[in-house]
């Protein structure tokens, strides 16, 4: 298990996967591989992202930009 301690980071989101949870940190694009059980549809990836991750991290979590993309920056209040 990976601990975040940003409070503004890059994710790369693997949506459909098995299971929630962090992958792995890829170095060269300086991001957070995360797993979501949920489908890239109606938003649905983006919620349960910011479900898992609050949970996760204790703090409240919100997606600052890229909603419709694999690549997201978070932001951990």
């Amino acid at each position: 298990m990976m601990n975040i301690k940003e409070s503004k980071f890059k994710a790369i989101v693997k949506p459909n996967s098995g299971e929630n949870k962090i992958e792995g940190f890829d170095s060269n694009r300086k991001a957070y591989i995360i797993s979501i059980r949920a489908k890239p549809e109606d938003n649905k990836a983006n919620i349960e992202i910011i479900k898992f991750l609050s949970k996760l991290l204790k703090k409240r979590v919100s997606i600052a930009s890229g909603f419709r993309s694999k690549e997201k920056i978070i932001k951990a209040e």
